[in-house]
């Protein structure tokens, strides 16, 4: 593709290498990768590297106690690992509301779910990998022992969620976080050192036994420990029965390229949803008020839809290529009209996140996500471990007749989601915005702007973003064009502008020239982040 550059503001160059690329939220995390795709690791093995380092260099969003998605493009195949973590064995909707809770809590021992990190990378590694565990968690091990100075957007929302901890996390089982995390007695500041000899020698013991230590081993014990006295429902057992499952991913076929995801429990199924749905308009430019109006109306329908049926696949009741046929994508199409509508879930019959792309010089690739959600998450920090739990749980329903009800040993609906496109037999590459809800409309966005629109892959980045919140609401960034967002809310969307980027998500490309092989990056601009090349 003969991509433009659109001008849009950005600080970012679009980036271009031969031998490997590696693409993520933080330039020390990026070195991590490029580090081990020199010492001869390949593009898993990078990803491996650079998702331990960012454990350590952006608490804020993700660490060793979340979960974690990937697609890889190894020896010219497509393969998805899905290691989301269950709801323990023990918890039910009874055994919650018993505790006075009505809706599933956002933080503490609740909703905690078994984590998926350690996991992914064993598996990741066992399969995939060049080099040892021990060898690709070496940087991550190296930045926890010596520090790293905070930078200006890991710093800012390390102390927003400080604020937020310090006013809302009163209990004993919370004491822990604020040990980890502030143990000052603050938050630390924007070029300030910051170690953690404890989330050090957690990476040390997971790769000296290949994650065996933290679903079986020493970690287990001391997080099950930690559950028993909280009077948690996450155990031992929850931990060792645990295996992430590799999958096949799900894509549609969107003018000329595959565009994949992972299956649910995943929401990667709504942004193919989205652009199924669009995919029979025609879009002559990009900052048109009726581009985006079918933009937005095509997501709302689309997410509307996942929300009402994507729980752990076991568990639905929908087929999930019914969502990608050709008939779905039409009757939700044709119910776009000239105004802004209150989305309903279609009948059918039934039936705080860090993202980070790498390609090395063989032509391999991963599309890598993990999280903690909501930032830090739970807000639960195993003493002496330096782990923070993740509070995915909280997306289960308490209603038993919801598709996402909460049952033992279940996935729950999952926000986080890696993406990637291929053209033909060739992989294009993989691309990825994390953010929540924000991600599937990340997704459809970028995607739209390469392909549609002929961005670069910094340009399809740094163009201004919009989220649909609920109803008739969406927010859109600072410098999202003013006559377009007034010609939206003419149409009757409700459109507010919103002073921080922070909720539009932060996203990563990398784009192999199926004839050069030259790889092309692009980063995000509304963060820290950094691509490292060779």
């Amino acid at each position: 593709m003969d991509f433009l550059h659109y001008p849009y503001a950005s600080q970012r160059m679009t980036m271009f290498a031969k031998r490997g690329m590696v693409a993520t939220s933080h330039p020390l995390a990026s070195q991590a990768g490029l580090d081990i795709l020199k010492k001869g690791g390949n593009a898993v093995d990078a990803a491996i590297a650079t998702a331990a380092a960012l454990t350590v260099v952006e608490p804020t969003s993700n660490g060793i106690g979340g979960d974690a998605f990937a697609i890889v493009w190894m020896k010219d195949k497509l393969h998805g690992l899905n290691s989301s973590g269950p709801s323990p064995k023990s918890i039910s909707i009874d055994a919650v509301k018993e505790r006075g809770y009505e809706k599933m809590p956002t933080h503490g021992v609740i909703p905690v779910t078994v984590p998926g990190v350690p996991a992914a990378w064993v598996a990741l590694s066992k399969r995939f990998g060049k080099l040892p565990l021990s060898e690709t968690l070496k940087p991550a091990i190296t930045y926890a022992q010596e520090g790293y100075p905070i930078s200006p957007t890991l710093g800012k929302y390390w102390n927003l969620a400080y604020k937020k901890y310090k006013q809302t996390l009163q209990g004993d089982e919370f004491l822990h976080w604020f040990e980890t995390f502030a143990p000052d007695g603050r938050p630390p500041k924007i070029g300030e050192l910051w170690r953690s000899e404890a989330h050090a020698n957690t990476l040390q013991t997971i790769a000296e036994t290949n994650g065996e230590s933290f679903y079986k081993g020493e970690l287990a014990e001391k997080i099950d420990a930690f559950f028993k006295k909280h009077n948690g429902f996450l155990t031992k057992d929850d931990l060792s029965t645990f295996e992430p499952i590799w999958v096949n991913p799900i894509h549609i076929h969107y003018r000329g390229y595959d565009i994949w995801e992972i299956p649910p429990n995943g929401q990667g199924i709504v942004a193919l949803m989205a652009l199924s749905i669009v995919k029979e308009f025609e879009f002559h430019t990009k900052d048109d008020i009726e581009t985006y109006h079918k933009q937005i109306e095509a997501l709302k329908l689309a997410m509307t839809d996942g929300k009402a049926f994507i729980t752990d696949p076991q568990h639905m009741e929908a087929d999930v290529n019914v969502w990608l046929s050709e008939k779905y994508g039409a009757k939700r199409r044709e119910q776009i009209g000239k105004t802004a509508r209150m989305p309903e879930p279609l009948q059918q019959g039934k039936s705080g996140t860090v993202y980070l792309a790498t390609a090395d010089e063989e032509g391999n690739m991963v599309s890598y996500i993990q999280s903690n959600y909501m930032g830090f998450g739970s807000g639960i920090v195993i003493p002496d471990t330096g782990i923070a739990m993740q509070n995915r749980g909280a997306d289960f329903s308490l209603d038993s007749s919801h598709p996402n009800a909460l049952q033992p040993g279940k996935r729950t609906y999952h926000t986080i989601i890696p993406g990637f496109i291929t053209k033909g037999k060739a992989a294009i590459g993989p691309f990825g915005v994390m953010g929540g809800y924000m991600q599937p409309q990340g997704h459809m966005q970028v995607v739209m702007n390469m392909i549609d629109f002929h961005l670069n892959p910094q340009a399809a980045l740094d163009a201004p973003r919009w989220q649909w919140i609920e109803g008739k609401r969406v927010i859109v960034e600072p410098n999202f064009p003013n006559h377009i967002a007034q010609g939206l809310a003419r149409k009757g969307h409700e459109i507010q502008v919103s002073l921080d980027h922070g909720a539009f998500g932060r996203g990563q490309i990398i784009w192999r020239d199926p004839k050069t092989g030259v790889l092309i990056g692009g980063t995000e601009k509304r963060t820290d982040s950094a691509i490292a090349i060779w």
